[in-house]
């Protein structure tokens, strides 16, 4: 992996309430420079949105552990897949996500640049990222966990290290 995050200008949906309507929303870009300067921030990276261990327990526990993050000096919390931003948008309303911010790399750009990007065809998904967790201090990675088998059309979805509580040990240990 990498030492430092890519330069990558993500597109992205914000609300704004002057639109008026009920879709008050339009596009807005966002770089890797606004996200990681000066900041402290968790990063992690899974294969999709509404997926069921991306679901059930990647996205909720990161949420459920934010307090005690924040308590180590994490600036924000960030969960990066390889969807568009109006899916990201739908699967945080669904989570109900608060304190994780979703950003979209919908066109795989992060990803790629990061050397996470893997073909998922053979289960429909096309090109997507392998699961992974980073601490970065001003765009700096300072730790990352992969899971484990990195390869495309990978038979399995691995979940053992980039999980909240593995991050959550890093930091309380580092």
């Amino acid at each position: 992996m990498i030492k430092r995050v890519p330069k990558v200008t993500f597109k992205t949906r914000v609300r704004n309430e002057a639109l008026g309507g009920s879709n008050p929303f339009e596009w807005k870009d966002l770089t890797t420079d606004e996200i990681f300067a000066n900041k402290n921030v968790i990063v992690f990276s899974l294969p999709g949105a509404f997926t069921p261990t991306c679901s059930t327990s990647h996205l909720p526990r990161y949420e459920e552990l934010y307090e005690e993050f924040t308590k180590l000096g994490v600036d924000k919390i960030v969960c990066i897949s390889v969807n568009d931003a109006f899916v990201m948008y739908q699967w945080g309303k669904s989570q109900n996500a608060q304190n994780v911010f979703l950003l979209p790399d919908g066109n795989g750009e992060f990803t790629r640049k990061m050397g996470m990007l893997v073909d998922k065809s053979n289960l429909g998904f096309g090109m997507r990222s392998w699961r992974y967790s980073m601490y970065v201090e001003d765009g700096e990675v300072k730790q990352a966990f992969l899971e484990e088998g990195f390869e495309d059309n990978c038979p399995t979805d691995p979940f053992d290290s980039s999980d909240a509580d593995t991050m959550l040990a890093y930091l309380k240990n580092k």
